[in-house]
């Protein structure tokens, strides 16, 4: 993609963006613009650690997933490497992960055989042991120029912003686990009494209010088969 019609890609992400109802929505437009705009990106996601617990807060398939998992259970890769560094560059390119990567060889090996031959990142923030990176894949080597690193300045600043908008990664990390929970609880309340979407979901809002108790205590009461006011 030619960087001008690269930056017109910005602009219209940048509108897109403000249309969004929430940070989470705001996240996975990002990931996904990615996809679209990068040259070679065949997946995104959105890497945070936290308290040494590393978790994914947006990823547009489950190689973006298996990659996270990886560094947050080897607890080396490069975004441990960025975050890690006292200054210098928040940037990392990898041309070829065929090739042996002797940092991170545990890590680079598994990611290799998740299907990743070509990575490339940026740094969003640091806190003490807690970071956040936007992390770009390919599957064929080669696939990030040297050009691409101020392309992924340009996404990494939307997802900055949009990060700086939520309190903390605690909070996101809080909304994923609930919004995972209420879904898995609406799909059994679907199969157990025929009920369409908007039917559980109501089911679970009026427990929650009679009661006093959260939508996602609610939630996982059922998810979990419980017992409780379900």
């Amino acid at each position: 993609m030619e960087w001008r019609e690269y930056a017109e890609a910005m602009a219209r992400l940048a509108r897109d963006l403000l249309e969004q109802d929430s940070v989470q929505a705001t996240l996975d437009a990002i990931c996904a613009a990615a996809v679209e705009v990068v040259e070679g990106c065949e997946s995104a996601g959105i890497l945070a650690v936290r308290k040494g617990k590393a978790v994914t807060l947006s990823a547009t398939d489950d190689v973006v997933r298996e990659c996270d998992r990886l560094q947050g259970e080897l607890g080396e890769g490069p975004c441990f490497d960025l975050a890690r560094r006292s200054g210098g560059d928040r940037v990392y390119r990898i041309p070829d992960m065929t090739v042996p990567q002797p940092g991170w060889a545990r890590f680079a090996s598994q990611a290799r055989e998740a299907g990743v031959c070509s990575m490339t990142g940026v740094l969003l923030y640091t806190d003490h042991e807690d970071f956040g990176a936007l992390n770009l894949y390919s599957s064929r080597p080669g696939a990030f120029g040297k050009e691409i690193e101020t392309a992924g300045w340009l996404l990494a600043s939307h997802a900055a912003v949009a990060l700086a908008s939520a309190r903390t990664i605690d909070q996101l990390e809080h909304g994923l686990q609930s919004r995972h929970a209420i879904g898995e609880a609406m799909g059994i309340l679907r199969e157990r009494h025929k009920l369409s979407e908007d039917e559980a979901f109501n089911v679970l809002r009026r427990i929650s209010q009679e009661h006093n108790v959260k939508l996602r205590d609610i939630a996982e009461r059922v998810r979990d088969d419980r017992p409780g006011p379900v």
